[in-house]
């Protein structure tokens, strides 16, 4: 069976002045979608884990009524917050069709030095996964931080970051979503942002 590499389907969204950079892997197949804009699918919990931690509503971000995200709600609030969202894949091939990390044969990733460049007051990176954790850390040469913990880093400008590794918001992670979102309201309050 010939392999079919895709390559990733949304622009990254830099806001300007954004000070906190959050990177997944991959996102799922187009069907899974249910909005144009990253974390689409519905089954995905990030939004909710966003919505738990800043305005302590799971559904906050829920289109009522509708299996779908709030697109413009969501980008209003990444806006103010100063969070930029992307993916650490660029290219890859789902060798089982799924959105599962473990299925992602990756041909390329970003350059996350040449992102830092486009993010000049970004010093807070979040790696939310397994897979972006492990891109990020061998494109940085740093050890694998732990979930939920943080590594600081020097980049070639001179600037400090902190890389964190956050839980998966993926249902198939092993973990409530009540544990992720007080992790990452942990993370967002130790750095200001919450």
């Amino acid at each position: 069976m010939d392999e079919i590499a895709e390559e990733h389907p949304l622009k990254p969204f830099f806001p300007k002045g954004a000070r906190m950079l959050m990177l997944g892997s991959f996102p799922p197949s187009r069907k899974r979608w249910s909005m144009e804009f990253y974390y689409p699918n519905f089954q995905n919990d990030m939004w909710r884990i966003f919505g738990i931690v800043f305005f302590g509503d799971r559904d906050k971000f829920v289109i009522k009524g509708k299996k779908a995200f709030d697109r413009e709600a969501i980008i209003r609030f990444l806006k103010e917050k100063g969070i930029a969202l992307g993916d650490t894949v660029a290219e890859a091939v789902r060798l089982k069709g799924t959105a599962s990390d473990a299925d992602l044969k990756v041909k390329a990733s970003i350059n996350i030095k040449e992102v830092l460049v486009k993010l000049p007051k970004c010093n807070l990176i979040v790696s939310t996964g397994g897979k972006s954790a492990e891109i990020l850390s061998k494109a940085l040469a740093i050890n694998l931080p732990l979930t939920g913990q943080p590594v600081k880093i020097a980049i070639a400008d001179k600037r400090d970051i902190t890389l964190y590794r956050m839980p998966s918001s993926s249902r198939a992670y092993p973990m409530s979503i009540e544990k992720k979102a007080a992790m990452y309201a942990k993370m967002f309050a130790d750095n200001g942002i919450l």
